[in-house]
Formats: structure tokens, C-alpha cells, sequence
């Protein structure tokens, strides 16, 4: 079986597949409660949380952000949500769903989250009615990650809450929940954790928790205050993924054996290759400036007159490979390239062997083995000798 190079689900390493294969476990009782601890306190630990609440839904990211809208706001509240990929533009879709006002900050595909205009946006709230300001902290669509701290500083003075998607990037790239002010962190476990989609897991902040007293939205399976009376038990108002809670413990166990800055300076060292193949192919990230790049997925603009859809369908259906089609306004002009989760700069090397031969297979002017040159002189200065057994 082929590794995957999609911005996830993501590889799944084998402890971390045998640590889901668990026998049925009585979820109310002491047993579970021994498990669950570590996970809920390992997860604080990534997201750097020093005060509020970890909670853990069986459900995906999708969940995790309609978890953060229905328990904190009402029908009728104002949030601010800049659109500037596909992800943005479906937490806005879920929040208008939802009854909520959206102001949206129309923005640029490749560029990130916009601080001066959000900055302008909360100065004109003179009366305080926005309630909430959505992030997404790295657009899986484009390639690009967004300033979180300068979003955080654009807010000063105002009272709203700060939502941020971090789905994409958390457990792969750096993220200072506390550091940065964030008040709901919204994450998968298929991603930066390793694990198969299942479970939506949020960093929830004490402004946050208090502001259930006055949230309105309806919520029942993705009730706060029904997860937190449970937590206090050791368990959950109803039945949890038992195994996926095993693996996510294991994973922080992984993730933290490996140290969480060596995790992310493998990931930015990943990314970077990525960046030099795609130079030396002659092309670009579709991300607009380098200070956006993403360390967990690339969007490789193709040239004039190439599809990207054509390569992502040419590279599983002849060489059993996966990478990611362009979505919403980039389909076909890009294709996507991920680098997070388990992966090596050998694996990585492999997925751009592959790209370059579906780009010759469809005649694109590419010349075989350029990119993957450029990578591996990057990789070779890049990597310290590893110690002898």
C-alpha cells in the first residue's frame, strides 16, 4: 500500500492503528475513565492551553465548528468571517444555516486571513454586535496559512470571541492557544493526529464556557454543559469512540515522543522540498507570497492549458497514489500536494517521483526527475546524521 499525499485523512502509523484495535470497553467505567484522562490532557497540552476545557466529540471537524457557533452564540448575532478558500467558505455557509449574521470580508483565493480589514471591521462596531470572529488558521483549498496572533492584536479593544479552524494545522505546525488568544480551537483526528476521521476535538476557553449562559442556538449531541457534567464522571453523556480515545492518547504519545518541535521543524523541512520540486518544475504555490505558505499542504499551480484534476485522477488510477484535487474556485487550475502527519522526507521524495510522472504520462512540460533533484539536495542539508543504534 502507497502512502497518501493528501492533506488527510493522513498515513496512519501501525501503533497508532493497534492502539484503536481494542476490545468493547465499558465506557462508564473506571477503565475508560483511566484511558480518556490522558488523552483530554495531552490535547491541552499540544493546543498549549492554560486555562478552559478540553472537549472531545465523536464527529469531524465539521462538527467541532458547529459545536463552537451553537454553544457560545444565538439566532440573529453577528460574527465576522473573512472567505479566502474553500473551508472559510463552508464554516460561514454552516454559520448562516444557523441563523447567524454573517458580515464577511470578501478575500482573495491565495491570500490569508485579511488583519487590517478586520481590524477596520471591529473599530466600525461601535455598538458591539459582533459576537464572534472566525479564522481559519491554514486554508487546506489554497495552500495557506494566516497570522492567528495578528488576528488576535486586530481584535484589541473589542469584546468578541475568536473561533479558529484548526483542523489542518494543529498537532503538524505550531499553535499557542493561550499565547495567541484564541477562544474555541476546533481540530479532526485525521490529521496532524494520525487517526481515522471520527472524532471533532475543541480547546475551549474559560470567555468561551461562560458564554453558553447566554447562547440560545439549539444544541443537544453537541451540548457542552451535557460533556462537561459527564467529564466530571470520567465519561460522556452518551456512547464515545472508545477506540478512537485509545489512539489519541497513543498519538500525543507519538507526537510527543518525537518532541513537538522536532514535529514541526520536520513538517516545515517536508513543506520546504515540496517547494523546491515545485520550483524546479516551473511552477509556483498557489499561496500568494512565501509568509503564507503552508507547512502541512501545497497547492501547485499548473501551467496554462494542464489540469490538475487530470494528475490526481492519472496518479490513482495508474500508480495507486493520492493527491488532492483543486476545490471550489482553484478546481483543475491546482493540484495539492500534502506533507503532514506520518510522513519522511524518503516518502516524501516518492509522492514527487509520482507527480512527475503523471506529468510526463499527460505531456506536461516537465523534465523527469528535475524536482525530485531539487528536494533531495534540500533534504541531504537539511537532515542530521542519525545516531548509531
Amino acid at each position: 500500500m502507497n502512502p497518501v499525499f493528501i492533506p488527510g485523512p493522513t498515513n496512519i502509523p501501525d501503533a497508532i492503528r493497534k492502539a484503536c484495535d481494542i476490545a468493547t470497553l465499558d465506557h462508564r467505567s473506571p477503565a475508560f475513565a483511566r484511558m480518556f484522562r490522558p488523552a483530554v490532557d495531552g490535547v491541552r497540552r499540544v493546543l498549549n492551553m492554560s486555562g478552559g476545557e478540553v472537549i472531545i466529540l465523536p464527529s469531524t471537524g465539521t462538527g467541532g465548528w458547529e459545536a463552537a457557533i451553537s454553544n457560545t452564540l444565538s439566532a440573529g448575532d453577528t460574527v465576522l468571517a473573512a472567505r479566502f478558500g474553500m473551508f472559510s467558505h463552508r464554516w460561514i455557509d454552516l454559520c448562516q444555516r444557523h441563523g447567524l449574521n454573517v458580515q464577511i470580508i470578501e478575500t482573495p483565493w491565495g491570500e490569508g486571513a485579511p488583519l487590517e480589514a478586520i481590524a477596520a471591521a471591529l473599530r466600525a462596531d461601535k455598538a458591539g454586535k459582533i459576537k464572534a470572529v472566525l479564522a481559519t488558521h491554514n486554508e487546506t483549498a489554497t495552500g495557506v496559512k494566516s497570522d492567528i496572533a495578528g488576528i488576535r492584536r486586530a481584535m484589541a479593544g473589542h469584546g468578541a470571541l475568536l473561533f479558529v479552524d484548526g483542523v489542518s494545522s494543529i498537532g503538524s505546525m505550531p499553535f499557542d492557544m493561550s499565547g495567541w488568544g484564541v477562544d474555541i480551537a476546533v481540530a479532526g483526528s485525521q490529521k496532524g493526529f494520525m487517526l481515522p476521521a471520527g472524532l471533532a476535538i475543541l480547546g475551549v476557553s474559560d470567555k468561551a464556557l461562560a458564554a453558553m449562559d447566554s447562547a440560545t442556538l439549539p444544541r443537544t449531541f453537541f451540548d457542552f454543559r451535557d460533556m462537561l457534567k459527564s467529564y466530571a464522571a470520567g465519561g460522556y453523556p452518551y456512547t464515545p469512540a472508545v477506540g478512537l480515545i485509545s489512539g489519541l492518547a497513543a498519538s500525543i504519545q507519538m507526537l510527543e515522543d518525537e518532541g513537538l518541535e522536532a514535529v514541526y521543524a520536520r513538517h516545515a523541512r517536508l513543506a520546504t522540498g515540496v517547494r523546491h520540486a515545485v520550483a524546479a518544475w516551473g511552477m509556483r504555490p498557489f499561496a500568494a507570497r512565501p509568509e503564507l505558505y503552508s507547512d502541512t499542504v501545497t497547492a501547485v499551480q499548473v501551467p496554462a492549458g494542464c489540469n490538475g484534476t487530470d494528475l490526481v485522477k492519472l496518479a490513482a488510477d495508474k500508480y495507486g497514489v493520492a493527491f488532492g484535487v483543486g476545490l471550489g474556485e482553484v478546481a483543475g487550475t491546482v493540484f495539492r500536494i500534502g506533507h503532514l502527519g506520518m510522513l519522511t522526507d524518503v516518502m516524501m521524495l516518492a509522492g514527487l517521483a509520482t507527480a512527475e510522472m503523471c506529468m510526463a504520462d499527460l505531456g506536461w512540460p516537465v523534465r523527469l526527475g528535475s524536482g525530485v533533484a531539487a528536494a533531495q539536495e534540500f533534504y541531504r542539508g537539511s537532515v542530521a546524521l542519525r545516531a548509531a543504534a
